[in-house]
């Protein structure tokens, strides 16, 4: 077995890891301003479309139909499942829209409750 000695030329030395920990730090800080940024973003729209949810309650409540629809449901999970990029994210798409799913079919409810109150 023949064992190679690299030249001293080619020694490698240890990264600076505190250069390291702040570039990394810096790359976590920007990445997370980012998330800040869509989360924002995604707080204003929820709110639009709970607004949307009760005007949807007003109408329905006019019309006689119930808060929960199914197959409006499936419909809604359908177009925002189309637009997961992986299985991962259509998994983690499914569970966040059930959970804004129930939580607008609970605004709804409480909508169309403070509007009977306030008609009375």
């Amino acid at each position: 077995m023949v064992f190679f000695k690299r030249p001293l030329t080619e020694v490698r030395t240890m990264p600076d890891i505190s250069t390291n920990h702040n570039d990394h730090r810096r790359e976590l800080d920007e990445w997370r301003g980012k998330i800040d940024a869509i989360d924002r973003q995604l707080a204003a729209l929820l709110c639009e479309r709970l607004r949307y949810a009760g005007n949807i309650s007003a109408v329905k409540s006019r019309i006689g139909e119930t808060v929960l629809q199914p197959e409006r449901e499936k419909e809604v999970l359908g177009n925002v499942l189309a637009m997961a990029e992986t299985p991962l994210m259509g998994t983690a798409l499914e569970r966040i829209y059930n959970c804004i799913l129930n939580e607008s079919r609970l605004f709804q409810h409480e909508w169309k409750g403070q509007q009977s109150l306030s008609s009375r």
